[in-house]
């Protein structure tokens, strides 16, 4: 299970005193944590949680960098994106323009969306078949481009 595989990975890199993994992988597993004493019943979580859970916190590096950017402070941005980098060790890869723009049409012509008012129905179909493999705000983008020049 990829809990079980932080979990080593962890391990290893305070081995390593890789205190830049072991900070963003620890917060990964108290996430997990947190997931399972939530359901009340101490039950493992899925992978697919796992992966939300990363995707989440991969999300709050990206604007906390984009953030501490902002401000001047280049050593804390710094942080943030090695963090973001060990997170994304365990996402899934990036789809390309390309690939995500043929799936962005698809959808819109299976829905028959053509005016700016269709935008969220369009996410809403679009985004379960990506499954983590392209950012929200990059999707928005596109659909919102597709939308207004159609």
């Amino acid at each position: 299970m990829l809990a079980d595989q932080i979990q080593t990975d962890m391990h290893t890199a305070m081995k390593a005193r890789d205190t830049r993994a072991v900070a963003a992988l620890r917060m990964v597993l108290a996430r997990i944590k947190e997931t399972r004493t939530s359901t009340g019943h101490g039950a493992d979580v899925t992978d697919e949680e796992v992966r939300t859970l990363i995707q989440r916190e991969a999300k709050r590096r990206e604007e906390a960098a984009a953030t501490f950017d902002d401000a001047g402070r280049d050593e804390l941005a710094a942080t943030e994106r090695a963090e973001l980098e060990v997170l994304r060790r365990y996402l899934p890869a990036e789809l390309s323009d390309e690939q995500l723009a043929t799936i962005v049409d698809g959808t819109i012509a299976e829905l028959g969306a053509t005016a700016p008012g269709d935008h969220g129905r369009v996410m809403g179909a679009v985004m379960p078949k990506l499954k983590g493999q392209a950012s929200g705000s990059r999707v928005n983008a596109l659909v919102r481009q597709r939308l207004t020049t159609s």
